[in-house]
């Protein structure tokens, strides 16, 4: 893979200067055998994604607006991103399919079916996923894609992706696939591989409050907890920490300041022992309920989880190290794609690009590509797995 980071007054020039940078980096006459972009909303993603299509000769191609990107050279603000893989030991087959949320399972049935059925020489299946995450479903799409993937293609497939963004702007954040940029829709990319995928996920939250029950909830909204409004429940379980760590009083808060207090102070469902998927309340309604990027189930019980910005900083480490620390055998890592969760940007503000140092001391001199998503997948069997927030996913692809 190689990478290439574009910017400029204009959405032609600024795909052309990131696909050029990438370009210079191919070898000669190497072919493009996938493209993956991701597009700030400052530029209209419809025109990236022509200028992408046609300097890679239309190579299948995959991505999403961003609310962030990186590469190993590191973040540049507002910058379009791409990737260019060419491999001779991977096939890429790329599909979109629109409507996900009014029938997550029939989406996904449908996409799996647009995909051939064997591949030869090929054992390994990873599927890179692009979604939609205010539609609210991640955690539908990846269970059922795990479960469909499986039935259909007869073999564990590796999931990893991410929810598309916009910079926490409550737009339409949009999936590409070849030519088409959607809303509702799921993007995906089948690489079938001759050697194995590798990842790792993790991240930098710890229990803040003791056990607690959801005792109304619909959907994304979090009504109450031990039948009380879930804001008051959020305000009593963190005001101490916050007190004593930030010198904040969730009590005295003006309204325009709490989206950014519950980017601090997260839902943690308990998966494993001491291990917790991270849910992220994105506001908070006029009736204290609470909403959220994916369904909170009723009757769950979780604990609400605090972080620092040493813990997020270290937790990118972290998922890198788990990712590198499951390679097997003499295989060579080619490239990793790094699936990061929008909130950590916005704790750390401008200490960010130390996240993406603590990528590249552990990852090396591997071109790597990177993105501050709205939800995190990673499913494989012997991880905890599913949909995530405020977490990191590296997928590493082999040579």
């Amino acid at each position: 893979m190689v990478t290439g980071l574009g910017k400029g007054e204009d959405n032609v020039s600024a795909a052309e200067e990131a696909i050029e940078t990438a370009k210079l980096q191919l070898k000669p006459n190497q072919n493009v055998n996938m493209s993956i972009v991701l597009c700030p909303p400052r530029y209209d993603c419809q025109e990236v994604v022509d200028v992408v299509r046609r300097e890679t000769n239309r190579a299948p191609l995959i991505g999403c607006s961003a609310a962030g990107e990186f590469t190993e050279q590191g973040v540049r603000e507002d910058s379009i991103a791409v990737g260019l893989i060419s491999s001779d030991d991977i096939n890429f087959y790329s599909s979109m399919v629109a409507d996900v949320k009014k029938d997550p399972e029939l989406a996904i049935r449908t996409l799996a079916n647009k995909f051939p059925m064997e591949f030869d020489g090929c054992p390994y299946l990873c599927a890179i996923m692009f979604l939609n995450g205010l539609t609210g479903v991640g955690e539908e799409v990846t269970l059922l894609a795990s479960t469909v993937f499986k039935q259909v293609f007869g073999r564990n497939v590796t999931l990893v992706g991410g929810a598309a963004g916009s910079s926490l702007k409550l737009g339409k954040p949009a999936v590409f696939s070849d030519d088409i940029v959607a809303t509702d829709a799921l993007s995906v990319c089948l690489l079938a591989s001759k050697k194995p995928f590798f990842t790792g996920v993790q991240h930098g939250h710890v229990p803040v409050s003791p056990p607690l029950h959801v005792t109304r909830s619909a959907g994304c909204v979090l009504y109450e907890i031990e039948g009380k409004p879930a804001w008051t429940v959020w305000k009593e379980q963190t005001a101490d920490v916050a007190r004593n760590n930030d010198g904040i009083d969730p009590y005295s808060m003006d309204d325009r300041d709490i989206d950014a207090y519950l980017l601090r102070f997260e839902l943690g469902l308990p998966i494993e022992e001491g291990q917790y998927k991270i849910r992220l309340p994105l506001n908070k309604n006029e009736d204290g309920s609470l909403n959220f990027g994916c369904s909170i189930p009723e009757g769950a019980t979780f604990r609400i989880m605090g972080s620092d910005r040493a813990a997020q900083i270290e937790s990118a480490r972290l998922a890198a190290d788990s990712a590198m620390k499951s390679v097997s055998g003499n295989i060579e890592i080619a490239s990793a794609l790094i699936f990061d969760c929008a909130c950590r940007s916005l704790i750390l503000g401008d200490e960010y690009p130390l996240c993406v140092e603590q990528y590249r001391s552990v990852l090396g001199g591997i071109p790597m590509l990177g993105w501050a998503t709205y939800g995190e997948i990673c499913m494989k069997n012997g991880q905890f797995s599913g949909f995530h927030s405020a977490s990191s996913v590296v997928l590493l692809i082999p040579g």
